[in-house]
């Protein structure tokens, strides 16, 4: 792939962006190549780390491309399903952040369920001084996220969360040093790794609220018929570790 590193082990994927020249800066390559990254993993369910190379997560979608771009493209929404695609992966993902999340780059964090950052990062939204809005997720993700006081200061005042702040207002689970960033979010892919895969995969679908209560009782239903939980409920009344 010419912007994406790719490292695929048994139980996870690490995708690192890689496009130095631009900062990381998503362009329609990296969202083909993402997309394959998708389609791969649709296929054959596993974890799923994202990070940016050079120290930097990535600092945007491509100016010049969006430049371009119209009224058709936009109800393409070239970005939005990508990132939509991301959010919706079986198993979980985790973006380990360093340096600069900005637009688009800030979207596909906020697409991830768990996100890590190093103390140099900064999550931001600057579309509305480009002429634009952040049309790929931020608008109503990162309220979510991070309540509707904090997304309207960082997507109408500008505003860049920080490290500090990110983790203040929830947006990042921990601040680990640059150094030790990775080591950090492959511990916590392994701590998910320990659970059954299935009800790791229907608690992730039950936990986006679609639905509820009826897909919390179908996905319990699937889950209470399986070899799994016998096995594991077995081991802990047996006094095994779950």
């Amino acid at each position: 792939m010419s912007t994406l590193h790719v490292e695929e082990l048994d139980d996870r994927v690490v995708v690192t962006l890689r496009r130095p020249e631009a900062r990381n800066a998503i362009n329609a390559a990296m969202i083909g190549e993402l997309h394959d990254v998708c389609a791969a993993l649709e296929e054959r369910p596993r974890l799923l780390l994202i990070t940016g190379d050079g120290g930097t997560f990535a600092a945007g979608a491509d100016i010049g491309e969006l430049r371009e771009r119209g009224r058709e493209q936009a109800l393409q929404g070239i970005n939005s399903r990508l990132f939509d695609r991301v959010a919706r992966l079986p198993l979980p993902t985790v973006a380990a952040v360093d340096g600069y999340a900005l637009g688009g780059g800030a979207e596909l964090a906020y697409a991830c369920d768990v996100r890590l950052a190093s103390p140099a990062a900064i999550f931001g939204n600057p579309e509305p001084g480009l002429g634009i809005l952040a049309a790929a997720g931020a608008c109503w993700r990162l309220r979510e996220l991070a309540g509707a006081s904090v997304a309207k200061q960082v997507l109408l005042a500008g505003r860049r969360l920080d490290a500090d702040d990110a983790l203040r207002f929830g947006l990042v689970a921990e601040v680990v040093p640059a150094g030790e960033l990775l080591k950090r979010a492959h511990a916590v892919l392994d701590r998910m790794a320990r659970s059954g895969a299935l009800a790791l995969r229907l608690t992730k679908l039950v936990a986006d609220g679609a639905g509820h209560p009826l897909t919390d009782d179908l996905a319990q239903a699937i889950l209470f018929e399986s070899e799994e939980k016998r096995v594991r409920m077995d081991a802990f009344l047996a006094g095994g570790r779950s």
